[in-house]
């Protein structure tokens, strides 16, 4: 069997599949337009697996997946991994994780209330400023936060920024710069070291 590769729904999806094909794996099916979650390769027997975000390092970690490819913002709030490498930069996809306030407001300098799905990395942040933060876990629709008094501030992913304005919230400071990144399992890289490292190299070729 050819290598198993996980990928992020959405936009990370939608960017890295040409990436792919120019290495040769190009699944059967559209994966954005099906409903399976497992896709063989066209060419060979790879297959591609469609998972969320979140999930995408756990599946390479246990080797339930040979490869994954999600954003910069998922491995920071996984943390540090020793069953995986960081081998490549994609560089698609690319936004920020930012703070961001209602429109006029500031924090304090008092315990600030932070509301994010990026509860990790958000406590490192702060508590590096010297802050005291209360975090407050959400999973999405991050902007209601500060409007309904939940929270002072949110961390979430900024690309357009067009969301926060049309909630009457702005964006204060970048926290990380994010792009797609390419992850391997460790004991794939030693037992399947050729397929690995010739799909990492011809992807390497795109991304100059």
């Amino acid at each position: 069997m050819g290598l198993t590769i996980a990928l992020n729904r959405g936009r990370i999806l939608r960017e890295c599949l040409p990436l792919l094909a120019s290495a040769g794996i190009e699944p059967v099916e559209d994966p954005g337009a099906s409903r399976k979650l497992v896709l063989p390769s066209r060419a060979g027997d790879h297959r591609i697996v469609v998972v969320r975000g979140s999930d995408v390092p756990t599946y390479v970690e246990y080797g339930a997946a040979d490869i994954g490819i999600t954003g910069k913002d998922t491995l920071l709030e996984y943390g540090n991994s020793s069953s995986f490498y960081e081998m490549l930069d994609l560089k698609i996809a690319p936004c920020k994780l930012m703070t961001a306030v209602r429109e006029g407001d500031s924090l304090g300098s008092g315990k600030i209330r932070v509301a994010s799905k990026f509860n990790r990395i958000s406590r490192k942040y702060f508590e590096g400023q010297g802050r005291q933060v209360s975090m407050i876990k959400l999973s999405g629709a991050m902007e209601l936060a500060p409007l309904l008094n939940l929270a002072d501030c949110i961390v979430d992913i900024v690309d357009t920024g067009n969301t926060l304005k049309a909630n009457g919230l702005v964006a204060l400071d970048t926290i990380a710069d994010i792009t797609s990144r390419l992850i391997v399992n460790r004991a794939s890289m030693k037992t399947r070291f050729e397929e690995v490292q010739g799909l990492v190299v011809a992807l390497r070729e795109q991304v100059k």
